[in-house]
């Protein structure tokens, strides 16, 4: 890269109550081999900021800041981006680690296509001991994409945008501070940002995410039943899509069933038949709805890098 081809990056990284993990994310992304200056804006959601973690360097630094915005997610990572006034954006989570190369990478695929606003990477899934890479193969993604599928390898700490592209008079908008406990913020970011121009994607495994017990949402059925239908009122490609639509009554009926209704579950495990008799998570909830506990479903997904 010349130096004229060096954007400063800006990177969020939105923590509550776990120092350890987030010195180890922090690291990671200073560590990154990229020639052009790196600003960290650390936001301590609903806790207090630490700043110990500040620091100013040539071409790293750290600023720590307080979600100033709507308490969660959603609301820690826009007090980020607005902090922010570098061309590039991206996100790592508390609980996650960018790997060799990650950055790099990304920016030199936003710089060979002007015309995309956003790039991911794959991931590689760290459960126990247990690693599990997962690649999209595709370089593109599209809104039909996102919509039949949440492509979980395109996970949130690969995200890097223009933030002209977010915050520009025709962007995408901000991460939606609305949904239930910001979950699956980053799904609905994606499907509008793909909206825009489909993600240009980089499937390799440059960011290590940590799954398990570390995750705030881990057993939050009632929150991501509430956020699942927020997305099909909000989203009309997943509406009018059959195959999107069965994914999220699929969904929608493992979540049902976890949380012990079978009625809901076996009524949204019927819609999604109507829509697409092959979606997987029907069966699926079918065994929660007869008894086998939610958890253990999960767990044998999780250790191969899946989830519902």
């Amino acid at each position: 890269m010349q130096s004229a081809q060096r954007p400063g990056v800006g990177v969020v990284i939105a923590t509550h109550n776990r120092p350890q993990l987030v010195r180890r994310a922090l690291d990671s992304v200073l560590g990154q081999d990229y020639p052009g200056p790196i600003e960290v804006a650390l936001v301590f959601d609903r806790s207090e900021p630490d700043h110990s973690f500040a620091q100013s360097a040539a071409g790293r630094s750290v600023r720590v800041l307080a979600n100033t915005r709507t308490p969660g997610l959603a609301g820690a990572r826009n007090t980020g981006i607005l902090s922010l006034d570098t061309d590039l954006v991206g996100f790592c989570d508390d609980d996650d680690i960018w790997l060799d190369g990650k950055l790099t990478t990304q920016v030199e695929r936003l710089l060979r296509a002007p015309e995309s606003g956003f790039v991911t990477t794959a991931m590689r899934v760290d459960y126990g001991e247990q690693q599990t890479v997962r690649l999209a193969g595709q370089e593109q993604v599209t809104v039909t994409d996102l919509a039949r599928s949440r492509m979980s390898m395109l996970h949130s700490s690969s995200f890097l945008f223009r933030r002209s592209a977010m915050v520009g008079p025709d962007g995408f908008g901000l991460v939606d501070e609305t949904l239930p406990r910001s979950m699956a913020e980053d799904w609905d970011l994606l499907l509008r940002a793909a909206r825009a121009h489909p993600i240009e994607h980089v499937d390799e495994p440059l960011v290590a995410v940590l799954w398990g017990q570390t995750s705030y949402f881990n057993d939050a059925w009632a929150d991501k039943n509430a956020a699942h239908l927020w997305l099909m009122e909000h989203h009309p490609e997943i509406r009018q899509d059959r195959r999107a639509r069965g994914l999220m009554l699929g969904k929608l009926a493992f979540g049902y069933a976890a949380l012990g209704d079978r009625a809901a579950a076996l009524r949204s495990a019927r819609g999604a038949v109507r829509a697409n008799w092959r979606e997987p998570r029907t069966p699926i909830a079918m065994l929660v709805v007869a008894g086998v506990p939610p958890q253990r479903i999960l767990t044998a997904l999780n250790r191969r890098g899946h989830g519902i």
